[in-house]
């Protein structure tokens, strides 16, 4: 049993020997481990560590055991998005462009106080990399809020 707790994100994908590069490259991610299949040269588990925050990745491997993928490319997209907190968002931006990201929203200046933009790496996968730069009060969200969304 461990003493303490964490959320970790595992993701499925489609080359994770590239993904694993693609986010060394994009993300500065550190492999901690990275465990091949037997037999195989595909990876069964790799953990990460990407802005001290753990990432864990495999192949897929779904249809070795009679399912089907379920890797965000076989699947058409993903709802879920890992949220990077950066102290130069960019910097962090221009480098995630530059290993093959690509924009799903500009990074910009965003009302709740965050330089903000959303990424879809090459495997699928949804990103977003933020920068705090001001401290809006709630009411000053709240308006801005009403503002962004009418209509």
């Amino acid at each position: 049993m461990s003493d303490h707790t964490s959320l970790t994100p595992y993701l499925v994908v489609n080359d994770a020997a590239a993904a694993i590069e693609f986010y060394i490259a994009a993300f500065d991610a550190e492999v901690v481990t990275r465990h091949l299949a037997p037999h195989s040269d595909r990876i069964m588990h790799a953990h990460l560590k990407i802005n001290s925050g753990d990432l864990m990745l495999s192949d897929d491997f779904s249809s070795d055991m009679g399912g089907k993928s379920e890797t965000p490319i076989s699947l058409g997209g993903s709802s879920v998005t890992i949220a990077l907190e950066v102290k130069d968002a960019y910097a962090a931006w221009d480098k995630a462009i530059a290993a093959g990201a690509t924009v799903t929203i500009p990074l910009a200046d965003q009302f709740w106080g965050e330089r903000y933009g959303l990424l879809k790496d090459p495997f699928g996968h949804k990103w977003s990399i933020g920068q705090s730069i001001a401290r809006p009060s709630r009411e000053e969200i709240d308006k801005a809020a009403a503002e962004a969304f009418q209509g």
